[in-house]
């Protein structure tokens, strides 16, 4: 039933408004508040999903649109000053990617307001293959805001230079969240990718609503309540790639995982860069727009008016056929027929 309530929220309060059954659509609206709704922040959709049209635009809770990439704080202190559970610095996570899909779905660092949209390699939409025995991502994949890997840095640690994107997050937690879902995640350890020569650190962190997030404050704390995991996380990593006729990745550090002080060093970092980055003058061809809607001293900061241009001039996907939803009184189960 959660499955098929989820697959129903994804298309816009215009579709279900026009449906002729009030108790249907009100029974669905409700669900859709109770899924979408996140910690401050919603997702608006626009365009088709699993085509190249495709975006995910994220909005405060009064309904302003802001960029993913600029605008959520990455300490999560920022927003809630002083919060702090189990000891540990909070942070932000934009979930890009949901556990167990295969759709490459990534911050648009490159368009205005940065939306989440699925990667598109050759003209065509990206997937990553089940790599044996796993299911698409083996975690709920995405990215800490307000950081930047500056491809012009050589990291003294690695020796590679960074890869042009925010810095990625593998949450570990049992539950499987939505793309464009903000959670607040504890760091317990990071790994460092070497992706085509760059810098691609990996951090490993849990959702702090996840009921072994209390237990888990270490890469080792990891190992004992996961077992397996984080050598799968290396297998994973190795191997994706490879299905598309690309050699296995490799990694700093012989594939070792660096603790919970060494990856918040790195998050310090990618920080300070992203800070020069929207803090720059001008912006040049094909790069990444720092287009926001909260950061007053950036130059590139927008009006909500402005803001709100970019996500109408988006296409809402209308569909062409009739959803009809019928409700089994007997096993109480939703159907889409």
């Amino acid at each position: 039933m959660r499955s098929v309530i989820h697959t129903a929220t994804r298309f816009s309060a215009a579709f279900f408004s026009s449906q002729s059954s009030q108790k249907s659509t009100s029974l669905f609206s409700a669900a859709s508040i109770h899924l979408r709704k996140m910690a401050r922040y919603l997702t608006e959709l626009r365009g088709r999903p699993n085509a190249t049209d495709y975006r995910v635009y994220l909005k405060t809770s009064d309904g302003k649109y802001i960029s993913p990439f600029h605008d959520i704080p990455l300490y999560v202190a920022d927003e809630q000053v002083g919060i702090m559970f189990f000891k540990s610095i909070l942070f932000n996570m934009v979930v890009e990617i949901p556990r167990w899909s295969n759709a490459k779905m990534e911050i648009a660092t490159k368009e205005p307001l940065n939306p989440i949209k699925q990667d598109v390699k050759k003209g065509k939409l990206r997937y990553v293959a089940n790599i044996f025995p796993h299911k698409g991502y083996i975690w709920n994949y995405g990215a800490l805001p307000q950081t930047w890997e500056d491809p012009s840095h050589t990291d003294k640690a690695t020796m590679c230079c960074g890869d042009n994107d925010p810095i990625d997050v593998c949450e570990i937690g049992s539950k499987v969240c939505v793309t464009g879902q903000v959670i607040q995640v504890k760091v317990l350890g990071i790994l460092a990718l070497i992706d085509e020569g760059e810098t691609d650190w990996k951090v490993i962190a849990i959702n702090i609503e996840d009921p072994d997030a209390s237990s888990l404050n270490s890469v080792e704390d990891v190992r004992k309540i996961k077992p397996g995991h984080l050598e799968a996380t290396v297998d994973w990593f190795k191997k994706y790639k490879v299905p598309d006729g690309k050699p296995e990745n490799q990694f700093a550090f012989n594939g070792q995982f660096k603790d919970k002080d060494f990856a918040i060093e790195v998050i310090k970092s990618t920080h300070s860069y992203w800070k020069a980055l929207v803090m720059r003058k001008k912006m040049k061809v094909d790069e990444i727009v720092c287009q926001n809607s909260s950061l007053c001293e950036s130059p590139f900061k927008c009006s909500d008016a402005e803001a709100s241009t970019v996500v109408e001039a988006v296409s809402i996907y209308v569909l062409s056929y009739w959803l009809i939803f019928a409700i089994r009184q007997k096993t109480n189960t939703l159907l889409l027929l």
